[in-house]
């Protein structure tokens, strides 16, 4: 590793990192109370006491309540919070918790609750929330990562020159978690290129990428609804009322990454079990194509994520499904 990537962070470079968040109204701070969100609340204190106009900074923990150490390490964020000058609260993931997926359902169930406490406090951003992306939106929030691009080692080194504690989650470590898998392989190829820092540049560059075919799937979507070739149910509809329908030839002439994503927001806003996996999404894709090559009568009909799929007399149509019948024990 650069000797560079082990020194801490410069008073230069921290400004550097929040400067995109400078006429935010408000920046909400995912704060866990390990080095990573530790390091992104001291770093953005000092960066806000030295503006003298910026957003106002909330620090947010979520309580999972899987760990016995996690409402002591949430008091210990609170406790450094305070003597930063940076507002705190803590928010529980309560209710029942599954017995399979937990990593998943508890990462949903922070990001659930973190875009809730920006939206009471009128915040655009949520700062943290490790990824591959800088900046990204979600239920109308945007979950951004100033450090994305700055080592561990180097916010170590920054909490460890200016004395500051953080928590040390076991689970962070246990390989039997899909994240710290990952961790472990990207340690390993880490010497070939593949450090955190080039696959952040990588993940950007997707990124880019994907907001340009977001771009091409929306117009494609204005192109066909001008043409009269799809039809929606009324603006103000629920979702059990709305149905969409596409012209299957126009439809069909689309690229299929176009269609993919078409066909997977229809989906997603119809049906009732949503978000529809991509690689089934990906598979009635290949179903629609198929059919659409019988050009005696192609025809289709299947359910994916609560919403009908069906392929008829020219037309696809994504309705709801009706509800599953459970079964009585």
């Amino acid at each position: 590793m650069p000797e560079d990537e082990k020194s801490p962070i410069s008073v230069r470079q921290a400004h550097s990192l929040f400067a995109d968040f400078k006429r935010a109204d408000a920046l909400i701070l995912a704060v866990s109370g390990g080095p990573d969100s530790i390091a992104l609340m001291w770093l953005a204190a000092r960066w806000r006491k030295a503006l003298s106009r910026g957003p106002d900074l909330l620090a947010v923990t979520v309580d999972h309540g899987l760990r016995e150490e996690s409402a002591r390490e949430a008091r210990e964020v609170k406790r450094l919070a305070r003597e930063l000058g940076v507002p705190h609260r803590t928010v529980r993931w309560s209710g029942e918790k599954p017995k399979s997926g937990v990593p998943a359902a508890a990462r949903a169930a922070r990001y659930r609750l973190l875009a809730t406490v920006a939206r009471q406090n009128g915040a655009s951003h949520i700062g943290g929330l490790a990824a591959m992306a800088r900046q990204t939106e979600r239920d109308g929030v945007l979950i951004a990562r100033p450090l994305l691009n700055v080592s561990k080692a180097q916010l170590v080194a920054t909490l460890e020159k200016a004395k500051i504690g953080y928590a040390d989650d076991p689970t962070n470590r246990d390989v039997s978690f899909t994240r710290p898998r990952i961790r472990t392989v990207i340690e390993q190829i880490s010497p070939e290129g593949g450090d955190a820092r080039n696959l952040a540049r990588l993940a950007s560059r997707l990124a880019r990428a994907n907001a340009a075919i977001e771009v091409l799937a929306d117009g494609a979507a204005r192109y066909l609804a001008l043409k009269g070739q799809t039809m929606r149910s009324p603006r103000g509809a629920t979702s059990g009322a709305q149905r969409a329908t596409f012209e299957a030839v126009a439809f069909a002439s689309l690229p299929e990454e176009i269609r993919l994503r078409l066909l997977l927001r229809a989906i997603d806003r119809i049906g009732h079990e949503g978000p529809a996996e991509l690689g089934k999404a990906e598979a009635l894709l290949a179903a629609l194509d198929r059919a659409l090559q019988n050009a005696a009568a192609p025809r289709l009909k299947q359910t994916l994520a609560g919403a009908i799929v069906s392929l008829s007399a020219g037309r696809i149509t994504i309705e709801p499904a009706p509800p599953r019948r459970h079964r009585r024990v």
